[in-house]
Formats: structure tokens, sequence, C-alpha cells
């Protein structure tokens, strides 16, 4: 009896049939119509027309709101830079384990599964397109910022460094994306690794060096040998790729796109949190009562530890952002402190399931009886004390650096960082008691410049941000610290109005609840 084994066809058939299976697909209905084409094309002239064109005219006719000509990429430039790749890196890495370059549609990838052509060759294809387009988006969104915001490409004598810098990043970010996803984890972190002392090796060379004339350019060719040398292994790992592991990712993706494009954003983040494990025991005292409050909650938020890690490094950097922002030191201090508000604001998010837990026994009340009790304490005791007290670790690092503050404004500077705490709580409430899209937000509003409906579903999927960077705004328009205190103290009570009315808590039935309870 003889068997015979499965030929793989040539590269070039290979690529002949890889092509016909995608453009069948196309034809089923996933190839985008001249109507779907217009509507992003028109989106996209009312965003560069009322928005872009002002915006780069006025930042061409004024001085930028970060300058960096006192840097000037001298010995103290190289570190920061080494510190942007070795996060972006990172990033990629964290982006690429949970949406890779390869994840498509699941009926394509089923299609090319069941045949007989190597992962390689379908896969590659898809993977150097991607790579391709989002090292060029990252050039020239990260070209784009620098140009608007600081005055990086206004002399030759940094716009070359600045090109060069943002192209290798760029490129690095690109591999470590794909390398995320098709390598394993233990390979992801040994990759980690020697980005973190690559880093410190090119800081302390450019350091060491005379005048640090030399750094940025070192910094710009380090990530990309680094990109040189991660991209043809993780291209070699494709043949060798997890099928069945990248078909529920797929899956996952086509998932969340869909409740993306046609309901609510946070559902579709729904499908990336991780489920909570271990601990559960944790929760019950040896005489079988429950916890405390805080107990409870540390207890619930170890149980995903990634997420209480992150939490863990965004509340002490978002407030010490804020801290110096608020303190009104160094240049732009509005940036920094909405850029710490944010901070804390993401990191408010992740130091547990309490704010989930909330929602849900204020949505189905039948299921958990009508009686308030001690919910609101048992639900915020802890995201409330883990927030503040990871908040104001971030100001005690403020404190003990001893960052130049100006003189008098301690009180003023403490004031207005509880309330931006506040703030912050608040449009956390606001976000976490979100539930389906409501209809009316779908209805066309007629302007002028177009149906601009789409900006309102947008304003609703992103409330909490928007909520937190119009407060900032506001509270750095009044001049005294104690009204912006007040005033985020009032927003704040008005986002947790909001999201009681979200849940279906009216006024006059909480107060009757209240008094029950």
């Amino acid at each position: 009896m003889t068997t015979t084994r499965p030929v793989a066809p040539p590269a070039s058939e290979a690529r002949a049939r890889v092509q016909a299976v995608t453009q069948h697909h196309a034809r089923r209905g996933g190839r985008a119509t001249v109507r779907g084409r217009a509507y992003p094309a028109y989106l996209v002239v009312l965003f560069t027309v009322f928005f872009l064109v002002p915006v780069v005219h006025a930042r061409s006719t004024s001085p930028a709101p970060i300058s960096v000509s006192s840097v000037n990429f001298s010995p103290g430039a190289a570190p920061l830079v080494c510190a942007l790749a070795v996060a972006v890196c990172w990033g990629g890495q964290l982006a690429g384990r949970f949406w890779g370059p390869l994840v498509v549609q699941p009926f394509l990838l089923h299609v090319l599964m069941s045949t007989d052509i190597s992962p390689a060759h379908y896969l590659g294809t898809i993977a150097r397109r991607r790579l391709a387009y989002a090292g060029t988006v990252s050039v020239l969104a990260v070209c784009s910022a620098a140009y608007l915001a600081t005055d990086l490409f206004d002399r030759a004598g940094t716009a070359l460094p600045g090109l060069a810098v943002t192209a290798g990043i760029s490129a690095v970010a690109a591999a470590a994306w794909l390398w995320g996803q098709v390598r394993a984890v233990r390979d992801n972190f040994l990759l980690a690794g020697a980005v973190g002392v690559s880093a410190l090796v090119v800081a302390g060379a450019s350091g060491a060096a005379p005048d640090g004339r030399y750094g940025h350019w070192l910094a710009a060719l380090v990530p990309a040998l680094l990109a040189a040398a991660v991209g043809p292994p993780a291209f070699r790992a494709l043949p060798s790729i997890d099928l069945t592991r990248l078909a529920r990712e797929s899956a996952r993706a086509s998932q969340a796109r869909a409740y993306a494009w046609t309901g609510t954003l946070h559902h579709a983040l729904d499908l990336y949190r991780p489920e909570p494990r271990g601990f559960t025991s944790a929760l019950i005292r040896t005489d079988g009562s429950l916890r405390g409050y805080l107990a409870q909650g540390a207890v619930r938020a170890l149980r995903t530890p990634g997420r209480a890690a992150a939490a863990a490094t965004l509340l002490p950097v978002g407030g010490a952002s804020l801290t110096h922002g608020v303190a009104g030191s160094g240049g732009g201090p509005e940036w920094w402190w909405a850029a710490g508000s944010v901070g804390v604001y993401l990191g408010s998010g992740w130091v547990g399931e309490t704010w989930r837990g909330l929602r849900d026994e204020l949505t189905m009340a039948p299921l958990f009886g009508e009686r308030w009790g001690g919910l609101p304490a048992r639900a915020l005791a802890w995201p409330v004390a883990a927030v503040t007290a990871g908040t104001f670790l971030g100001v005690a690092l403020v404190a003990l650096f001893r960052w130049p503050l100006p003189a008098g404004r301690a009180g003023s500077t403490v004031l207005l960082v509880a309330g931006s705490v506040v703030l912050v709580l608040g449009a956390r409430f606001l976000r976490e008691m979100k539930l389906h899209l409501p209809l009316e937000l779908l209805l066309p509003v007629i302007t002028p410049f177009g149906d601009l409906s789409g900006l309102r579903v947008v304003a609703w999927q992103f409330d909490g941000i928007v909520v937190v960077l119009t407060g900032v705004a506001l509270m750095n328009a009044v001049p005294s610290a104690t009204g912006s205190a007040v005033l985020a103290v009032c927003l704040a009570a008005g986002c947790v109005g909001a999201g009681l009315r979200r849940t279906g808590w009216a006024h006059r039935g909480l107060l009757a609840r209240l008094r029950r309870g």
C-alpha cells in the first residue's frame, strides 16, 4: 500500500490561487461600493476643510505651544526618545496580542485554511501590506502632531533628526506589532527585555558622548536596526502560527467591529475584557461572612492582574502629570493637566470590576431587589479609595523629587488635584452606567455643513473623555482654585445624575428608594 503526500504548490501558483480566493470573496459583497467610499471621503473633506486647514494656518502664523528649541537634541533628549521608543514597542506587542495585523474576515480565513496552501502564502501578503500601512500612518501622525504642537520642524537642525527618530520608532512599532501576534509569550518577554536594555545602553552612550552631538542619530539608528532584526524572524514564524487561535481572534474582532459600527463601543471592548480568575475563596472570611468593602474590591481587582497592574501604573503617572499641570510649572501646563486627568480616568476603570457590578444592580432591580441599603458604599468604596490613593501617590512623587513649583501654590494645587479627581470619578460613573445606544442619536441633524448626527454618536461613545477634557478646560478658565474645585464638584454631580438616569433611576424614585433603604 502506497501513500501519497500532498505536494505544496509553487510560490507563483499559490499566489495566484490566493488572489483568486480573495477576489471571489470580495464579489460576495465584501468589496466596498461607490456609495460606501463616498461617505468616508465626504467626512475626510469636511474634517480637512473645517478643522485641519484652520489649525495648520493658525500654527503657521503663531508660535508653537511647546518649544523644543532649548532642548535641541542635547544629552537630555536621547533618554526621552529612548523612553518613547520603549513605550511604542511594548504597546505594539500588546496590541498584537489582542488585535494583530493577521486578523482577517472569519469566512475568508476559513476558506484559506481549508486549502493546501501554506499559511505563509496567504498571511505573508496581508502582513506586509498592513505593516507598510501602519508604519506610514505612524510616521504621518507623529510628524503632524509634532508640527502642530512643537517647533520641531521649524528649523533644519531639528527637523532632520526628528524625522529620522520618527521613522525608526515607526519601523520598530510595526515589527513589534507582528511579533506580538505570531510569537509566544516567552519570546515577547525576551523582546521587551532586549528593547529595554537597548534603550538604557543608547541613553548611557548618548550621555557619555561629548555634548551629546550624535545621540539623536544613535536613537534613530538603533530602533531601525532592531526592526530589521525582529521583522524577518516574525515572518518566518508565519508557517507555524496557531490557526485555531487566529480564527478565534478573527471572529472576536469581527464581532467587536460590528458592535463598534452599529452599537456601543463599550460592548465591543467587553469582548476583550479578561475573565476574573482565582481568589474566589478570599472574598469570604473563615467564619463564612463576607469581607469588608475595601477588601472585597481589592480581591476582585487581583482577580484580573493585568488590568490591576495597568491601573497601578496609570494612576500615579496620571497623578504626577496632573500635579505638574495644575501647579503651573513647566511649558504648557494645561496639556499636562489634561493628559494627567485622562490617565487617571483610564486607570479608574481598571481598578476592578465593581463598576460593572454597580451598573448591573441598578439596572436589574427586580433581580437584586429595590432597597439600596449599602449598595453605593459597597460598590464605590474600592474605586474611590484606589483612585484617590493612586493619584495622591503621584502627588507625593512630585513633592519627593522637589520639582520646581511656584511659591505659595501648594494649597491651590492640592485643591485643584482633589477637584480633578472628583471630576474624573463622576465621568467614570457616567461612562460605566452606559447601556445601549439611544435611538434618538441616530436621527439626522441637518446643518449648512451637512448631517452632523455622527458627531453626536462619537460624543456619546467617548462621553467620559469628553467630560474630563471639557471639565479641565472650564476649571483652567476659572481664576480661583476654590471656584475650580466647586465647578468640578458640580460637574461630577451632574455626571452622577445623568448616569442614574441612564439606568432608569429617576430623581423621585431615587429619593423614595433612599428613604426605604
